[in-house]
């Protein structure tokens, strides 16, 4: 779809630290309750009003807290995944409603003067104020704040305060737990939408004073929840109190006369803990224990605990973008957003729309290790690892799933909650077992960056030897002394089931060599896994051997065998109106056809760029460009890193642009079920990889800094095995300087630099001019215009036009 956002209202407010929306947009409220999430990794709040109407889409999930339902088939075959899986909307506590002289507090009655929302970087919690008129005439100004602990995992708070504007007023506070939140779900299979309908059985309800329990189950998954609530109150007026629990639902309700100058104050903590083992008393135990430690700290302790962890990540992850106000605002948006994703997910998957909302079915994907792995590797190292942890502790099924497709190894699924494939059988999806490729890169990459040697022993070298065992038994050495991998499919998923991707496998040959290094590094694990040396070898020579088409007539990489041979897609007769492509055409005619959803082939030029030249890649770019038609948002981030690196340093700004804004302009028009994790990082990958141009092949940190069109400066900072470093670009030349910890040695343009807490400043070379490559018709970023010098706090973000839909 080309163009902005419709129906805006007085939206977005442009501001460094900070996500404020000015106003109430009734049809914005899904849209907003995604970009106001709150997440610590273990749990997610949807940034819904507290008065909890109007609404959009109410959520609030427990990482891992899933349901079954039957898999569709119109006929079944061998190997077809049977079970899907679905993240449950849990027991919601986020609900204060209002009652002002017998009048509730609905945004869409009586009259707002102000209303304002604000999502805070630094402190870690969602504002809100609301003055507020009845239709009866009185006046109140509400103000609310929120955080999901990222200290206390199991824990979230709310204060809520009321301020009578006129005179002394009755008010009337309801405090609930509500489960099995009426949601109209826009899913279009009958099966997913019957599976989320009431999904919790209750099995335990208590409430007395101010606290209240409520235990549930999943009918199918058989998965248990305890949620729980407490609360303290200060007020100057007469108080009266009752709590009430019904399978369903607990309450406390606050009946108050506030004097004028004086206000109702209420703190509402909320803890929450689930399992597919533990029983009732367990889990009721697990959340009182939390609602303890989180009284004991209280609401001003909970407030410094998150801002002394936020500020600890900014100095190792901070970007700063001078000149460009909306993106400074975007790429602090996106790094908060993921480190919510990951910070406490530990023994959980990072799903594709973290727990933000319900979009994939909250599922996890390839995207994590790519994009957001990529990220939190050097800016927020535990929280990778944790993430790993998780793939190691599904390795059982992946092992499953290998033998069922008759092959060794592991074979990690396409989408998953708990690590079983959860995707009815797709060609673009069953077949792209490159998934075990991005798994074994994103373990070496974390060890190469932390040298996390207990990793490395305890689940490192394992995930490396059955990925890798996976590949010697798909692929197989042919007649011509190659080792082929037919029959798969790469990251584009406009192609299926074809033969040698490239990306495939120079991924598959990284991680044929990285089990090769692990085991040789560690041969006490590489014999309790039951590698021998012959296995080794059969591994280094099967890398050696890999296959990597190249078309001599075109002179370019065919993203797989035969792909250049293809007929062309008409993209000049393709209206606009027909994007995203998978939604007008059928998948026969696409998987023909010279057509690319998102980056593959480029792809591998940024995480394989060790195997390929300058030359060819600055060929390939421009080809696949011609081709590309981002109905996906994971193709912008890296077009933007190639596109840099080729020396299109404008075409890459309006990729970043692009990449960076995906979900504060909804580009995709599914904000409403979640934020892009993918996307998200992909703000980081182009600051860091693309401008900063750092490379980390062989564990080795390389930079080829290089500063866009509009920014004066652009500085990240980032970590590399224990230390904190800082990257500042200039037009002329970057600055390199350590924040924290041993100094450490890195490339700049090839020339050892030794970074040191005094600043070490290194010249740029003049680029080269090049001409800008073309894209499909009608399919071009938008061009990125400097802005005008208008006051950033005040300045709205201008939504940008989009030329894309997966998504």
């Amino acid at each position: 779809m080309i163009g902005g956002v419709p129906g805006m209202g007085r939206g977005y407010v442009g501001s460094p630290w900070e996500l404020r929306w000015e106003g109430l947009d009734l049809d914005q409220l899904q849209r907003t309750e995604s970009t106001f999430a709150l997440s610590n990794g273990h749990i997610g709040m949807r940034g819904t009003l507290e008065e909890g109407e109007p609404r959009g889409m109410p959520g609030t999930y427990l990482n891992g807290f899933y349901e079954e339902h039957e898999l569709p088939y119109a006929e079944s075959a061998y190997g077809y995944p049977e079970a899907g899986q679905t993240i449950v909307n849990v027991t919601d506590g986020k609900i204060i409603r209002l009652l002002v002289e017998d009048e509730p507090l609905d945004m869409r009655y009586g009259h707002a003067a102000n209303h304002f929302r604000v999502l805070d970087f630094r402190s870690g919690t969602l504002r809100r104020e609301t003055e507020w008129t009845s239709p009866t005439g009185r006046r109140v100004r509400v103000r609310t704040e929120r955080l999901v602990s990222f200290t206390q995992r199991a824990v979230a708070a709310i204060r809520y305060e009321v301020e009578p504007l006129d005179a002394g007023i009755q008010l009337v506070a309801q405090s609930d737990l509500l489960a099995n939140e009426p949601i109209e779900s826009d899913t279009r299979d009958p099966r997913v939408a019957a599976a989320l309908d009431a999904p919790l059985l209750n099995e335990y309800t208590k409430a007395e004073r101010y606290r209240a329990v409520l235990v549930h189950r999943t009918k199918r998954s058989a998965l248990r929840m305890a949620a729980a609530m407490d609360h303290q109150i200060e007020t100057a007026g007469t108080l009266r109190t009752a709590i009430e629990v019904e399978d369903d639902l607990a309450r406390l309700t606050i009946a108050v006369n506030v004097p004028l100058g004086e206000k109702l104050q209420l703190t509402k903590f909320l803890a929450y803990g689930w399992s597919a083992q533990r029983s009732i008393p367990a889990l009721r135990a697990q959340v009182d224990a939390a609602l303890e430690g989180a009284l004991r700290t209280g609401w001003d302790g909970l407030l410094t605990e998150q801002r002394q962890f936020l500020d600890e990540f900014w100095a190792s992850a901070d970007i700063e973008i001078d000149g460009d106000p909306e993106l400074q605002q975007a790429v602090r948006f996106s790094l908060f957003h993921v480190l919510q994703a990951g910070a406490r997910g530990e023994s959980r998957a990072i799903p594709g729309k973290g727990l933000t909302g319900p979009g994939y079915g909250g599922h996890a994907f390839w995207d994590t290790e790519t994009f957001v792995l990529q990220q939190l590797t050097y800016t927020l190292p535990d929280a990778a690892r944790d993430a790993l942890r998780w793939r190691h502790s599904t390795l059982d099924k992946a092992k499953e799933r290998a033998r069922q497709l008759g092959l060794k190894g592991a074979a990690f699924p396409w989408r998953s909650i708990n690590g079983d494939e959860c995707s009815a059988y797709w060609p673009a999806g069953t077949a792209a077992f490159h998934v075990n490729a991005d798994i074994a890169d994103a373990t070496v990459r974390y060890l190469n960056a932390t040298q996390d040697t207990e990793f490395e022993r305890e689940c490192g070298t394992e995930l490396l030897v059955e990925t890798a065992r996976l590949w010697a038994s798909l692929g197989h050495h042919d007649p011509h002394g190659g080792f082929r991998i037919d029959g798969v499919t790469g990251p584009d998923e406009y192609s299926a089931v074809v033969d040698n991707n490239i990306y495939t496998n120079l991924m598959a040959q990284r991680n044929l060599r990285a089990a090769a290094d692990a085991c040789e590094r560690h041969p006490d694990i590489a014999e309790a896994l039951g590698v021998d040396h012959v296995e080794v070898t059969d591994w280094r020579e099967a890398a050696r051997k890999m296959r990597m088409p190249y078309d001599e007539l075109l002179r370019v990489h065919p993203q797989f065998e035969r792909f250049t041979e293809h007929a062309a897609w008409d993209f000049e007769n393709t209206p606009p109106e027909k994007y995203p492509l998978l939604l007008n055409y059928p998948y026969f005619d696409i998987y023909r056809k010279q057509v690319i959803k998102q980056a593959d082939l480029v792809l591998a030029m940024h995480l394989r760029g060790d195997a390929f030249t300058l030359e060819q890649k600055r060929r390939n770019f421009a080809y696949y460009e011609a081709l590309t038609v981002r109905d996906s948002s994971l193709s912008a981030t890296t077009q933007s890193v190639l596109a840099a690196e080729c020396g299109h340093l404008e075409l890459a700004y309006d990729y970043f642009a692009e990449t960076a804004l995906t979900d504060l302009h909804d580009l995709h028009r599914n904000v409403r079920n979640g934020l892009h994790m993918a996307a998200l990082a992909g703000s980081w990958i182009s600051i860091v990889a693309g401008f900063g141009g750092m490379r980390d092949h062989s564990g080795e940190l390389s930079f080829q800094p290089r500063l866009p069109p509009i920014p004066q400066r652009i500085a990240f900072r980032m970590c590399f095995r224990g230390s904190q470093f800082c990257v500042e670009i200039h037009r002329e030349f970057a600055v390199y300087q350590l924040v924290k910890g041993s100094p450490l040695t890195v490339t700049h343009y090839g020339q050892p630099v030794t970074v040191t807490e005094d600043p070490v400043a290194m010249p740029i070379p003049p680029g080269e001019e090049l001409e800008r490559p073309s894209q499909p018709a009608g399919r071009a970023p938008i061009r990125r215009r400097a802005p005008e010098p208008v006051a950033e706090e005040s300045r709205p973000a201008a939504p940008i036009a989009s030329a894309v839909h997966r998504a």
